[in-house]
């Protein structure tokens, strides 16, 4: 099941789904996590990692790595929050480990450092910016597969992920399947609308609220 409705998620894009996601009442649509170089469209499900400040003056386990090397399956997208302004919380070395356990992608609630080395591997970085800072003896890892704050929105653990260049949106796993029927059902409206503007129809009768209430309509049969 969560491959199918991996693929399904794949024939949409950010914009349908927060429209989704609106008409139902839900959270997950975010804004400011951004392609950090020209990456393609990514989906898959949340592997989820809290960072915070480094308080200790030991040496620590480099944040995320164990996080990645735990990873067994073709489906994980790297969801990090905590980053602070201005610190990188990813770099190239952890692009490299990343794309050889099959990770499809990294979002971070902050900055990447290194981005040539992400994008020279063809590896997906969205995030709030770009940094040349270490995080090394600033941040650490603090907790992994538990829920997380991305941008204002609660992501948990296995949840969904897409992302695209007009952003990042996030579906909670329990209600994907009711996300993905309605965003559909709006993706072949909004196919027919253009199809009558193009066609000569008044955009202004196309684009009436009446015709985006029919879909809420159809959503409540």
């Amino acid at each position: 099941m969560p491959e199918r409705n991996l693929k399904r998620l794949a024939g949409l894009d950010t914009n349908t789904i927060s429209d989704a996601l609106d008409f139902l009442g839900l959270p997950g649509a975010t804004f400011g996590l951004r392609p950090l170089w020209d990456c393609p469209k990514i989906v898959g499900r949340a592997s989820t990692v809290q960072l915070g400040p480094k308080t200790e003056a030991k040496p620590t386990v480099h944040l995320i790595s164990p996080v990645i090397d735990a990873i067994a399956s073709d489906d994980r997208v790297l969801v990090i929050a905590g980053g602070p302004e201005g610190i990188s919380c990813w770099g190239d070395i952890l692009a490299n480990a990343a794309t050889a356990k099959r990770i499809r992608a990294t979002i971070i609630d902050g900055c990447s450092r290194d981005i040539e080395g992400s994008e020279s591997i063809d590896y997906p970085v969205y995030g709030k910016g770009l940094t040349m800072i270490s995080a090394r003896n600033r941040i650490v890892q603090v907790d992994s597969g538990k829920p997380v704050r991305m941008a204002g929105v609660t992501v948990e653990e296995n949840d969904y992920v897409i992302a695209d260049r007009c952003g990042t949106v996030f579906v909670q796993q329990a209600r994907i399947v009711q996300v993905l029927d309605l965003a559909e059902r709006i993706a072949h409206r909004q196919d027919g609308m253009v199809a009558a503007v193009r066609a000569g129809r008044s955009v202004a009768d196309v684009m009436h609220d009446k015709e985006f209430e029919a879909i809420a309509v159809e959503e409540a049969k």
